[in-house]
């Protein structure tokens, strides 16, 4: 954000020192030729799609508003443009999507979006900011794999900043390891990865996501049972805006869920696990029969569903898009109290403070507002809001995909330690195999809404029954170093 000149010109937050961009100390331009220089010299990759696209404008707008201002393209020319960016990153059916808005796509397709809203002016340096953090990991090998040719055929520089180290290894020739605003080590990435001189840095490479979920206890009666569960979406409308063509994100899905247990849930983006997750809590509409607690609640209104919310907590993939930045954390983290459990203000102070401590923050950090917290402290207080009811049921959609692997690592031993003592289950969506292997109990894989396969975490993942579960294993073994 310094390279670009987005940071407030408040004295305490301006950058200091300089920034050369060919020779030219970018610090110091006037906010014309910084306006030149970015989108079309300089391109960035935002880390949250969600809250960078623009809810109102479609996907064609969007692109086409930075293709308008740099090259004054006309709209036709716009169109065969923003089409060819959309089949370079591997988003489905192009030409449906080009009047999509952002909440009808998945997290890694508007992910997919940003990276073609970088790349439409082809810009000599980008700056990818977790250019794939929301994205599975066949898709990530896909985005990075044409990152890496774009940045050939065009001579661009990449400055690639992500917490993923094996994204790191795979893809980047020098390394620069920062904590707490401060380099603590840079060079070469072998000789940083093979040899690391400080101790920070050894303590990144030795955490990886590891160990097995604590044993599932004895079966009881299930929790939660889906039958034939489907959801179903418009893409065109006809006359008097009927519905005339359906995307099926849900097909006929159907699975148990024990007390205690944990169901890990993965596949490609765009193949319906967030979906699911929100049909489940009646975030959207869906056709089949969920049964909680051996009651059937396909059928109840919004009303009479309204004390379950209590009992089935859901953590969002998009900390920046689920937090309101109007509300200080202490009352985000409470809400849920004031609603389902009314009592006094130090009471529920007291059970926000706990909840807090539980995912890591300080608890003197409860007054202020999100726009002050990191990317991965956001998502920490989403858990703290979801933990704070100490629900049954807690869908865990991308818990980890926004935080550095030492606090992955902190996060996925404080989920096993909060199941092992209350017993909660969770679903958990994830497109990261090592997190779903170390957290999991059973695995569910989703393609095109339909569930390929499902069995034992460790069968799944050491020996899967069909092709598509193995590209995925392939494309994580991949960047994990080791053969499939």
């Amino acid at each position: 954000q310094s390279v670009l000149r987005l940071l407030d010109r408040h004295p305490v937050s301006y950058p200091s020192g300089k920034i050369l961009w060919h020779g030219e100390d970018l610090l110091k331009a006037s906010e014309r030729r910084i306006r030149r220089v970015r989108g079309q010299k300089i391109s960035m990759i935002f880390q949250e799609p969600m809250t960078s696209l623009n809810p109102l404008h479609t996907v064609e707008k969007q692109i086409g508003e930075t293709l308008a201002v740099h090259q004054g393209m006309r709209p036709a020319a716009a169109r065969e443009r923003i089409l060819e960016l959309l089949k370079l990153v591997g988003i489905p059916r192009p030409e449906q999507r080009l009047k999509s808005f952002p909440h009808q796509l998945s997290g890694g397709q508007k992910q997919r979006v940003m990276i073609a809203m970088a790349l439409a002016n082809e810009p000599d340096m980008l700056i990818a900011d977790e250019p794939t953090t929301a994205l599975d990991v066949t898709v990530q090998h896909q985005v990075l794999e044409l990152l890496r040719s774009l940045q050939h055929r065009l001579g661009m520089a990449i400055l690639l900043i992500t917490h993923d180290l094996s994204i790191v290894r795979h893809y980047a020739e020098e390394v620069v390891v920062m904590r707490s605003g401060r380099r603590v080590e840079a060079g070469p990435v072998a000789q940083v990865f093979d040899s690391p001189r400080s101790d920070y840095t050894r303590m990144l490479l030795d955490a990886d996501p590891s160990g097995t979920p604590h044993p599932c206890p004895k079966p009881t009666r299930a929790l939660l049972q889906c039958e034939d569960l489907s959801v179903h979406f418009p893409i065109t409308r006809g006359f008097l805006g009927r519905p005339k063509t359906w995307l099926t994100a849900v097909d006929r899905v159907g699975f148990t869920l024990h007390s205690g247990e944990t169901l890990g849930i993965v596949g490609e983006s765009g193949s319906g696990k967030t979906t699911l997750g929100m049909a489940l809590l009646q975030l959207v509409d869906s056709e089949g029969r969920v049964h909680f607690d051996g009651r059937e609640v396909s059928h109840d209104n919004q009303k009479q569903f309204r004390p379950l919310r209590r009992q089935i907590q859901i953590v969002f993939q998009d900390p920046f898009g689920s937090l309101s930045p109007r509300m200080s954390v202490a009352q985000i983290v409470g809400e849920g109290l004031e609603v389902h459990e009314p009592d006094t203000p130090e009471a529920h102070d007291e059970r926000i403070v706990q909840a807090l401590k539980d995912v890591g923050l300080n608890p003197e950090s409860r007054h202020r507002y999100p726009h002050e917290f990191s990317g991965g402290q956001r998502q920490r207080i989403a858990i703290a809001r979801a933990l704070v009811l100490q629900p049954a049921l807690i869908v865990l959609d991308e818990p980890t995909s926004a935080l550095d692997r030492t606090v992955q690592k902190q996060v996925i031993d404080l989920l096993r330690g909060l199941q092992k003592r209350y017993g909660l289950a969770y679903l958990f969506i994830s497109h990261d195999l090592a997190v779903v292997r170390a957290l999991s109990h059973r695995v569910m894989v989703m393609k095109s809404g339909e569930v390929v396969e499902s069995g034992p975490t460790e069968r799944v993942l050491s020996d899967p029954i069909t092709e598509y579960t193995q590209r995925l294993l392939e494309a994580a073994f991949f960047y994990q170093g080791r053969p499939a």
